[in-house]
């Protein structure tokens, strides 16, 4: 029986093989081959460059901690960014309200 199983899988593997020698053959595979080669090449190339921003990035997280020990931040590392807060007298301070020319109601 272990025989039969390794015929049958071969005969799947050959078949295999076959359909995908075929499918150049067919039109527009050969663009689509070509495509996804290119695009395997630019991936790779993207990665690498990925991969050359690592060294980048400590180092100016270093440079950040350095920068933040001079300041006399303490030993944070990432920097927070404050909103403006408006005072109760500024919000109580308006401006009077101006009427343009029309009708007006006093006579």
């Amino acid at each position: 029986m272990a025989q039969e199983q390794k015929d049958i899988f071969t005969r799947l593997a050959d078949r295999g093989e076959e359909v995908v020698g075929r499918i150049t053959e067919l039109p527009g595979a050969k663009a689509l081959m070509e495509k996804s080669q290119a695009m395997a090449k630019s991936v790779d190339s993207m990665q690498k460059q990925l991969r050359s921003l690592d060294p980048l990035q400590k180092r100016v997280e270093e440079l950040e901690r350095r920068l933040d020990k001079l300041e006399g931040k303490g030993s944070t590392t990432k920097r927070r960014t404050t909103t403006r807060r408006t005072t109760t007298a500024a919000k109580k301070k308006t401006t009077p309200k101006r009427t343009t020319g029309g009708s007006s109601s006093a006579s």
